[in-house]
């Protein structure tokens, strides 16, 4: 490496060394960067001079200058001692900010533009704030709720895939439930002779076996759209062809199920807890003592019972009373 290389590569080090990122910077600190930092731009000069020239920025000398500092700037935020030399890495950002000076103050100097006279026009000078400055397009683009749609959208995604995996292991428990089902059904003499001679695991028949997964299927539409879809009775009747209130025996089923389901499975824990926090509380129920207590007769104490009394008829008295009437009655006055 030549000496400047090398002198280089030293006062990058020395800016690097007193610019911490977790700390807050000191003021010995920041004086010591400010001379090492005067110091690169020292050892650059003849390099920005030589690149000034070459993009034909000497009439806009002083803004040039500026741009190549900014670059020194970049550079040294973007240096890495593992991939290549500093000046690796201070010469395409020396380049890359002339060339982007040069677009914005002069016109395309190639000889196929000057032909067709075309002008290259920066992006940048678009559109200017209130100040007079330049807009970049990336300050003219930027979304400032785009973080929040897609933390909104990251969220959905996720609760989507909890909702599918729990309605299949829902389908899954029905279906084993159905095979189940279907293999205690009692068949005919025929059918269980062929039974005996294909073994224990061909008990199903394949008829009935599809009409299950249709079945199933049905269900799932059901309680997709009616559970997690909001949808109303009359929408999903028509679309299913079930009468309303089968669809909401199939929901009611379908809610209990889900709800064993999600509290047993690990992986649905925070669905569950979300599911018993929004359900209302219980009512308390009334205990057989409470119930025992209260008597089939009515209340003498109530206002519309306090002018009545009860009176029984001895039955020698039953001779001014019809025979038909039983030995004791009850007589309201």
């Amino acid at each position: 490496m030549s000496k400047t290389t090398i002198a280089l590569e030293a006062a990058v080090a020395i800016v690097l060394e007193n610019t911490p990122k977790d700390v807050p910077q000191s003021n010995r600190q920041r004086v010591t960067v400010d001379r090492a930092f005067a110091q690169i731009l020292k050892l650059i000069a003849p390099r920005i001079r030589h690149f000034v020239r070459q993009y034909g920025l000497t009439a806009h000398w002083e803004d040039a200058e500026q741009c190549c500092a900014i670059a020194v700037h970049r550079a040294i935020e973007g240096y890495d001692p593992t991939k290549a030399q500093f000046t690796t890495f201070v010469n395409w950002q020396i380049r890359g900010e002339l060339q982007s000076l040069r677009f914005r103050l002069m016109t395309d100097q190639r000889p196929s533009a000057k032909k067709v006279e075309a002008t290259t026009v920066s992006l940048s000078a678009l559109a200017t704030s209130p100040d007079g400055d330049e807009i970049s397009p990336e300050a003219m683009i930027e979304d400032e709720f785009a973080l929040e749609r897609t933390e909104a959208a990251a969220s959905d995604y996720l609760a989507e895939g909890a909702v599918s995996e729990l309605i299949d292991a829902y389908v899954d428990q029905l279906r084993k439930v159905g095979v189940e089902a279907l293999r205690r059904r009692p068949r005919a003499k025929k059918a269980a002779a062929t039974v005996r001679r294909e073994g224990p695991f061909k008990t199903v028949d394949p008829v009935a076996l599809e009409q299950l997964e249709a079945k199933l299927v049905r269900d799932r539409q059901i309680v997709e759209r009616r559970l997690f879809d909001s949808a109303t009775l009359d929408e999903v009747s028509a679309d299913t062809g079930v009468t309303k209130e089968r669809i909401r025996q199939i929901t009611k089923q379908a809610t209990k199920l889900l709800t064993e389901i999600a509290a047993e499975a690990p992986r649905f824990e925070m669905m569950a807890d979300d599911a018993r926090r929004a359900m209302p509380p219980a009512r308390p129920r009334r205990s057989i003592a409470a119930a025992k207590q209260v008597s089939l007769l009515p209340d003498p104490s109530a206002l519309h019972n306090r002018l009545s009394h009860i009176e029984a008829i001895e039955a020698e008295r039953m001779a001014y009373v019809t025979p038909a009437l039983p030995v004791a009655q009850l007589v309201m006055h």
